[in-house]
């Protein structure tokens, strides 16, 4: 009878082990899915908050530098919109324009190039682009 105990008692502690081993490795795959649903919603509360300062240099600055008749503050404004926004390719390119009207080349062809950067495709942006470089 003790043969019989003793080799039961080594199958529970076998099993125990191997449970022990079971939920280690589900601890770790928890672990590993917290850290990605932390990046996760780090990564969304990011772009929430580049999509708020969008919206906010969109309102505050672009929509005014587009209406306003003064070149040197319509400049001014869409860079400190870009400041806040640096990524919307339609502002690098009307900033581009304006800097352009004014005969500052240079700068004009850097937030054509910028637009550009942003979006490949932008044929308006790569035109104006094209004209400055053929014309300097």
């Amino acid at each position: 009878m003790l043969p019989a105990l003793v080799l039961a008692s080594s199958c529970l502690t076998a099993e125990l082990e191997k449970q022990a081993e079971t939920l280690k490795e589900q601890e770790a795959e928890i672990a590993r899915q917290r850290k990605e649903i932390e990046a996760l919603i780090s990564g969304q509360q990011a772009q929430d908050k580049r999509l708020r300062d969008c919206n906010r240099a969109f309102r505050e600055y672009f929509e005014q530098g587009q209406t306003t008749a003064d070149g040197d503050r319509a400049v001014a404004l869409y860079r400190e919109g870009l400041a806040i926004c640096p990524d919307d390719e339609v502002a690098h390119y009307e900033l581009g324009r304006l800097l352009a009207a004014q005969g500052r080349y240079p700068e004009a062809e850097k937030e054509f190039e910028s637009a550009l950067r942003i979006n490949p495709d932008f044929t308006d942006a790569r035109a104006r682009l094209e004209a400055l470089l053929k014309n300097r």
